[in-house]
């Protein structure tokens, strides 16, 4: 996922009010609605919207996500790297780890192994490379796990904390239905979106200019690209934020006769935010995000308890994320 928001994060600042949250509910529906959009739907003049959100971006905690999902495109792989640290290493290799190119998302957590990081390479080849002349010999690394995404059910676009109705593609996932043919992409596509990723709130008029282009085709192609599952455009900001401050991860054993059944129930819950099939023996991943410690604890004794089919789990809580859909934290 690409980025148009700071690297850096500096500190959250005062807690959002309900005007913020208000401007984050109607940009988290529509990432690219104008000021005066925003402005007429929560009743406020437009100049109250712009400095609220400059206020907010300004923090590192949000800004606006825009690329396209290789994953649903059958492009390249995506391997999950788990390492286990020497004493001591532990905040040293994630910031190396978050420095990787390919490095789409970078996490420590309690258990027994120590950071995590979600890779997207071109092929295998590329990841064993990545993996035995770079992985391997950064300092501190002990032990490396990998595994591969073989299906991806849920993004983080999918996690809607300001609405009561799922998306269209975690609808699909409740249901058990596959997702629509993903649409063909062509290279005014593709610029389009390298476009968005500079800034994923240009003008239409602005895109159309830099792709030398009639602004009816620029809206045609956007609106295309926007209501298929293979482009996502979203707002982008830290749960914690929010005030979710409490991020678990999950991996779980299921036999292959019943994985279909699991993933379901799993995608049916609000809170997770993440969901894929992986090789390896526990091959279902997900992430959740959670208001505090017993909203976490009552999420993992309901839905689990409903998993008579796990054959093995591991749970484990977020302690600090270096990165996230591309974009550095303060690690």
């Amino acid at each position: 996922m690409s980025r148009s928001a700071p690297d850096a994060v500096p500190d959250m600042g005062e807690p959002l009010d309900a005007l913020d949250h208000g401007v984050l509910r109607v940009l988290h529906r529509r990432p690219r609605a104008s000021y005066s959009e925003v402005a007429h739907a929560l009743g406020v003049h437009e100049r109250t919207v712009a400095r609220r959100l400059e206020r907010m971006t300004g923090t590192g905690q949000v800004g606006f996500a825009a690329g396209l999902i290789p994953e649903y495109q059958g492009e390249g792989i995506t391997a999950e790297v788990a390492v286990r640290c020497l004493p001591g290493r532990v905040h040293e290799v994630a910031v190396a780890l978050s420095a990787l190119e390919q490095a789409r998302s970078v996490e420590t957590s309690t258990g027994s192994l120590d950071v995590f990081a979600e890779l997207h390479l071109p092929d295998h080849e590329a990841l064993l490379r990545l993996v035995d002349r770079v992985l391997g010999r950064i300092e501190g690394v002990a032990d490396i796990h990998t595994s591969l995404m073989l299906r991806l059910v849920l993004t983080a676009s999918d996690w809607a904390p300001y609405d009561d109705e799922p998306t269209a593609v975690r609808q699909f996932a409740v249901e058990g239905r596959a997702l629509p043919e993903p649409v063909e992409v062509d290279e005014l596509d593709r610029r389009l979106v390298d476009l968005l990723h500079r800034d994923a709130r240009l003008s239409t008029a602005h895109l159309a200019r830099e792709l030398n282009v009639g602004e009816t085709t620029a809206r045609r192609r956007l609106a295309r690209l926007m209501d298929s599952h293979i482009l996502h455009l979203r707002l982008h900001v830290d749960p914690a934020f929010l005030g979710y401050p409490v991020e678990a991860r999950f991996r779980l054993g299921v036999p292959h006769s019943r994985l279909e059944d699991a993933m379901r129930l799993i995608a049916a819950e609000p809170a997770v935010r993440q969901l894929m099939v992986t090789s390896g023996q526990m091959s279902v991943l997900g992430y959740s995000s959670h208001r505090n410690l017993r909203d976490f604890h009552d999420f993992a004794a309901r839905v689990f308890a409903q998993l008579d089919v796990v054959t093995s789990s591991d749970m484990a809580l977020l302690m600090k994320t270096y990165k996230r859909a591309g974009f550095l934290t303060d690690g």
